[in-house]
């Protein structure tokens, strides 16, 4: 007895007596399935050679305003310093939390070299500190104790590293898309030095970034 050779295309049996029609549509199927995996690897790929190493890369309209990134609370959350009123006697700068995120090509690449990739975009979304105060220094009480607790978002600042972009100011640039509840504008203007890199250039302790205060989430857990 003589063995027909066999094989199995999405469930078909495909054998040498299979109809041409038949045999066509499973290739065509498989065709397309792999056109629609080559699609998927293509799309988490770098889509800007201005920075190899990020995966969600700025965005740049014809203004030269940075487009407001796209699901940054998807991102790595690296920290979310404090600094109210009630302890700054009313005039805290920054009275907000500052929940900061990082792409997380830019995290991962962080680690490794020590080093922020061109293209590397921290975003920071304000989040002002939840009433009514129970305490002068605008204080109160939740189950868990006495504290500062998160209120609603109140505004989104991001900083992008590019060298060629921003020399000027130590490679980094600084944009606002407003300090109010969202939605946030769609493309923010690059701010003035004054306002945000003269700042960090006078204090920040690492690549205009202050480090020190992530470091505890930069740094990978001990095993």
């Amino acid at each position: 007895m003589t063995m027909t050779p066999m094989t199995t295309i999405f469930g078909h049996r495909i054998t040498a007596s299979t109809p041409a029609k038949a045999l066509a549509c499973s290739i065509v199927a498989l065709s397309a399935l792999t056109a629609g995996s080559a699609v998927g690897a293509d799309a988490a790929k770098p889509k800007n050679s201005a920075y190899p190493q990020i995966e969600y890369a700025p965005e740049f309209n014809a203004k030269g305003e940075l487009v407001q990134p796209v699901d940054f609370r998807q991102w790595v959350f690296i920290g979310a310093p404090l600094t109210p009123h009630g302890l700054n006697n009313g005039k805290a700068n920054f009275p907000e939390f500052h929940n900061v995120y990082v792409q997380p090509s830019a995290f991962k690449a962080y680690r490794a070299t020590g080093k922020w990739p061109e293209g590397t975009m921290m975003v920071k979304e304000l989040q002002l500190v939840d009433g009514p105060a129970e305490f002068p220094d605008g204080s109160r009480f939740e189950p868990s104790g006495r504290g500062y607790f998160p209120g609603p978002v109140n505004g989104l600042d991001v900083s992008v590293k590019d060298s060629k972009r921003f020399a000027e100011t130590k490679n980094w640039g600084y944009f606002n898309f407003n300090h109010s509840a969202p939605p946030y504008l769609k493309a923010a203007s690059l701010r003035p030095v004054g306002e945000c890199a003269g700042c960090h250039m006078a204090n920040a302790d690492e690549d205009m970034v202050y480090v020190k205060l992530y470091k505890p989430i930069l740094n990978p857990l001990p095993r």
